[in-house]
């Protein structure tokens, strides 16, 4: 008996310590308590208002950048969510929200935004000032990410080719293209090749081109 509770414990530290996230971010996302560091990208206060258009999206998407100093680039429109791309002061891509349709609340997106970002994620790198990019280069190359997704897509997901890469903090975030057109998107680590497919949009609906803010 003594010899299991061994083996659970491990599992009932890791429960508990990711239970006990998952409260801090709700309460965070719920009160408009502002924070600074990393763990501030992880939640925005819900304003109760039905995003009704790309539009709308991109406002909610510029009051959570604001915070960062950062501006909204490009909108996506999906089935289930409104994504959007934030970028800094030099016009560079700095991480990756999503906008809820039916209450506006904007976090970062899942997967590689809040694993692989190495300045805006959940687990930035080392001695790094938060909000700013690792200096050592990346392991794999824009070219190399394109071809390591259309591997990828050629096995997992026939059809679909990979569009070229947008650089995010420690990761490449691609579309997904079905004769010429945007089906959805995926991300390569740029240290490993890992490729992490955004399976939570859904159906790809709309987008509106970056802009000049």
């Amino acid at each position: 008996m003594s010899r299991l509770r061994g083996r659970w414990l491990p599992l009932t530290v890791l429960v508990g310590a990711l239970a006990a996230l998952i409260v801090s971010v709700a309460w965070v996302a719920g009160s408009g308590f502002e924070r600074t560091g990393p763990t501030a990208m992880m939640g925005s206060l819900a304003r109760g208002e039905p995003m009704r258009n790309l539009a709308d999206a991109d406002r909610a998407a510029g009051r959570f950048a604001s915070r960062w100093n950062l501006h909204v680039g490009e909108v996506m429109q999906f089935s289930k969510n409104y994504y959007a791309e934030l970028l800094d002061v030099h016009g560079k891509h700095a991480t990756e929200v999503l906008v809820e349709p039916g209450s506006g609340a904007v976090h970062l997106e899942y997967g590689p935004a809040m694993m692989w970002n190495t300045a805006y994620g959940m687990m930035p790198g080392y001695g790094m000032t938060p909000g700013r990019a690792p200096s050592r280069a990346a392991a794999i190359k824009p070219d190399r990410a394109v071809r390591i997704a259309d591997q990828w897509l050629r096995d997992h997901r026939s059809g679909l080719h990979a569009a070229q890469p947008d650089a995010f903090p420690g990761y490449y975030t691609l579309h997904t293209l079905r004769d010429g057109h945007i089906v959805g998107m995926l991300s390569v680590n740029a240290t490993t090749g890992d490729v992490w497919y955004h399976t939570w949009h859904g159906r790809f609906l709309r987008m509106s081109p970056a802009m000049d803010r």
